[in-house]
């Protein structure tokens, strides 16, 4: 059986294991009809035209893990950031891990998706927020009619929250191949301000692919700061469906790290619904073998005098593949808009391949938008000029790399954060330099 085909007539026996009675129960249903007509996507579409899922879809996924797994703190510690003390929403299996996690209602709601689809009490947040910004495309809708489990995160009015969020899903391998889909819904209301970190990591060497769906509401002058570190196993892959609407005066950025699984795939989608908006897109992509991230962007102008900032940077060596499809919309009445996108690229190899097509669609006339893109080799003057200096060749290139990326690395607000980051760079250059940062 087609796994298209598995998971249309698993959504029936999922109704039964779920409160049919729920505020999305309909959305669910419409979700699933979406994804039946629409099937998985093909390099036939234009958004896809350079990433194929087929290798993926041949795999025999269990949709719903046969028992749950548990796993110690001492066994998963390094992929915490754990040097800050920090609300942890911890997932195995698609299951939550309440010994792994600190969750609060204490001013604020960090939590369980499935306690706020089941509970009266979040009934009105998720009438008004759920699947609001999500699109119907097929990989969104096919985890809306299975959405169940993931992160709930609301920040109240003028409140900030005081440490980050960290939200990670682990996968054990107890499965010999296994499909989740993680929901999150974050709402951060007027003048409240949210950091949050997101991490899926693969235990095992077993087939893992997720697809999962973020909805991120960003009121009123909100801050939010959302971080997300893909490095995982050379047999997981991902597909992240990202989708931010903001209101007016609010602040949100996302920075992407992307450094292992066999497949990676970003969709970012930010659409501004008020003034005086800032968004931010930043990410760094260094992978090697036969590796493959995909970046999809999009940033909807729809009201005047707002901002948006895109900076990709990619490193790929030997077989590896990079894609950049970023877009900026600007409506008619989005006057005094200054977007700005840029994607630059080096590789390693002569095998290794970047597709990028950066796009602007402009209806108004009194805007400042740019957009651009590089593709290239290390600057062989400054490596002559560090080697001419004593540095050795290895060195060298991690220098000009790290150099290449460090822009980035810059609006990482959270030291941590940086710090961690730094060191899978230099772990991935395959160089122990010890960037002070």
């Amino acid at each position: 059986m087609e796994l298209k085909d598995k998971l249309v007539s698993s959504f029936m026996a999922f109704e039964n294991m779920v409160d049919i009675d729920a505020p999305v129960h309909d959305v669910r249903s419409e979700a699933i009809k979406s994804f039946e007509d629409l099937g998985f996507p093909t390099k036939r579409d234009e958004a896809w035209k350079y990433t194929s899922l087929n290798s993926l879809l041949k795999h025999d996924y269990s949709v719903f893990p046969k028992q749950e797994n548990s796993l110690e703190f001492s066994d998963v510690k390094r992929y915490f950031i754990h040097d800050i003390d920090s609300y942890k929403i911890v997932f195995i299996d698609g299951k939550y891990a309440s010994n792994l996690s600190q969750t609060t209602h204490d001013g604020i709601d960090v939590c369980l998706m499935s306690s706020a689809l089941s509970k009266p009490k979040y009934r009105l947040i998720i009438e008004n927020y759920f699947n609001k910004a999500a699109t119907k495309d097929s990989l969104s809708s096919l985890n809306t009619a299975f959405s169940q489990e993931g992160a709930y995160i609301h920040i109240p009015k003028n409140k900030i929250v005081e440490k980050p969020i960290q939200i990670i899903h682990f996968s054990s391998g107890k499965e010999s191949a296994l499909l989740l889909q993680p929901r999150n819904l974050i709402v951060v209301e007027e003048n409240a301000h949210v950091q949050i970190m997101e991490r899926h990591q693969s235990l095992t060497d077993n087939a893992v692919l997720t697809n999962s769906v973020t909805e991120i509401f960003a009121n009123k002058r909100a801050i939010v700061d959302y971080y997300k570190l893909q490095n995982d196993k050379p047999t997981a892959s991902l597909i992240d469906n990202t989708f931010i609407k903001q209101k007016r005066e609010s602040h949100a950025s996302v920075h992407t790290f992307s450094f292992g699984g066999q497949l990676t795939r970003n969709n970012l989608n930010f659409y501004q619904e008020g003034e005086r908006i800032d968004s931010t897109l930043k990410g760094v992509t260094i992978i090697g073998d036969k590796q493959h991230v995909d970046h999809n962007t999009l940033v909807h102008h729809i009201q005047p005098n707002c901002e948006s900032h895109q900076d990709y940077k990619g490193i790929f060596s030997d077989r590896s593949t990079g894609v950049f499809n970023g877009k900026v919309v600007v409506d008619k009445i989005a006057q005094k808009t200054n977007a700005f996108q840029a994607n630059n690229n080096i590789l390693l190899s002569d095998k290794a391949s970047i597709n990028t097509k950066p796009q602007l669609e402009i209806f108004a006339d009194d805007v400042k938008c740019s957009h651009g893109c590089t593709i290239g080799q290390l600057d062989d003057s400054a490596m002559f000029y560090m080697r001419s200096r004593g540095i050795p060749e290895k060195e060298a290139k991690a220098l000009l790399m790290f150099a290449f990326s460090n822009n980035v690395l810059d609006s990482v607000k959270i030291p941590e954060i940086k710090q961690r980051i730094t060191k899978i760079i230099a772990t991935k250059l395959g160089v122990d330099i010890g960037f002070d940062l």
